[in-house]
């Protein structure tokens, strides 16, 4: 039992070391024309002003195509400022699919004929000034189809905001190999030729998640999906603790409602983990408890290495919030991702931006806005 344990704990650690041990250190861009940026934004949208910020200290030229359902005030008044940089596309109200995918098929069908790079990327991230050329140097180098970053949370104060942090940061810091990357809508790209192979329009009709089935076909038409390990893309946290919950439900609910064996493979993967720590605490003594904590603590100093390289000193600071779980009970941090996986296999409705979505293998099957469904059901 203590070797296994033993076995166990430091596969886990060696999995964090991998990541730190390959991060590129030069971390090459690329700044070709053609470049066309992708953002869904609800009608309700402020403007960020520290993403646009953000996005015109970009390294690389690139068009910013923004999606939204009716009339947006702040990206309309965006658009009207930055002529020729900002585009405004108004796709309507979805009735069968969800809406963020409905207005990124809106913003497909606009471009134009000398978009040659295709960029999507999320509204609530933190990007930084090498996100789009280091998206677009594997593709210009002819390394991959599509490429992708990854969410690194930023929680806000509170300890369950951490511990949902602490979550993410586990699959975050994952070695991750192309042909077990599937890409995150927050920072992905890939270019015009494959987004016209795949069809993207077709592709995502009628889904509620648009990087599931942008990877799913991906995977089918045996593209070369490549993750760019530096691409951790800060990611801002907040709400109570209902709330934090429902965003790790969601994740794992998009997984299990377009691909079951994924979720049991790594629902199974962290069961396994889940049950030793169990194990560790009531019959495995001191030696056992002993190599738990000795293995946490080492991912905790190997992350805190990861998070001071990749992110903004305040964004670090931020993130780093997480890391004490693993230092105090990293036990904690394994039970709950299991239990945010089971509860994700309970339902198959999906609250997300104000509407309320029933998914079947990845279709829309129902939806209706939140306001109008108050009994829940």
């Amino acid at each position: 039992m203590l070797w296994l344990w033993i076995f166990l704990q430091g596969l886990s650690l060696l999995g964090v070391v991998n990541y730190w041990r390959h991060l590129p250190r030069d971390r090459k861009i690329e700044t070709p024309d053609g470049v066309v940026m992708l953002l869904s934004v609800r009608d309700d949208w402020d403007g960020g002003p520290d993403l646009i910020a953000r996005l015109k200290a970009q390294t690389a030229h690139f068009r910013l195509l923004i999606a939204t359902s009716g009339q947006c005030a702040a990206a309309d008044a965006l658009a009207a400022r930055e002529n020729g940089w900002v585009e405004v596309v108004h796709a309507g109200v979805a009735s069968d699919e969800g809406q963020k995918v409905h207005k990124l098929r809106a913003a497909l069908r606009a471009l134009r004929p000398d978009d040659r790079y295709v960029l999507f990327i999320d509204a609530d991230i933190e990007p930084p000034a090498r996100l789009v050329g280091r998206l677009l140097f594997p593709l210009v180098r002819g390394k991959a189809d599509i490429v992708t970053g990854y969410r690194m949370l930023l929680p806000e104060r509170g300890p369950m905001l951490a511990l949902v942090g602490a979550v993410e940061m586990q699959l975050a810091t994952l070695p991750r190999f192309a042909s077990a990357t599937m890409p995150w809508g927050g920072a992905m790209a890939l270019t015009r030729d494959v987004a016209d192979r795949l069809d993207l329009d077709r592709v995502m009709a009628g889904r509620l998640s648009d990087d599931m089935a942008i990877g799913l076909a991906g995977w089918r038409a045996k593209l070369r999906l490549r993750p760019v390990r530096d691409l951790l893309v800060a990611s801002p946290l907040a709400g109570d603790a209902a709330q934090v919950l429902g965003f790790g439900v969601r994740q794992y609910r998009h997984i299990v409602t377009n691909s079951p064996g994924m979720w049991a493979l790594a629902t199974l993967v962290v069961a396994v983990q889940a049950a030793a720590w169990g194990g560790a605490l009531v019959w495995g003594g001191g030696a056992m408890i002993a190599v738990g904590y000795g293995a946490a603590w080492g991912r905790a100093l190997t992350r805190r290495a990861i998070l001071d390289s990749l992110l903004e000193p305040d964004q670090a600071s931020r993130a780093r919030r997480s890391l004490w779980w693993d230092v105090v009970a990293p036990f904690a941090v394994t039970w709950a991702h299991l239990i945010v996986q089971i509860a994700a296999a309970s339902s198959s409705r999906i609250r997300w931006g104000g509407w309320d979505y029933w998914v079947r293998r990845g279709m829309v099957v129902r939806m209706c806005r939140m306001d109008q469904n108050p009994a829940g059901n």
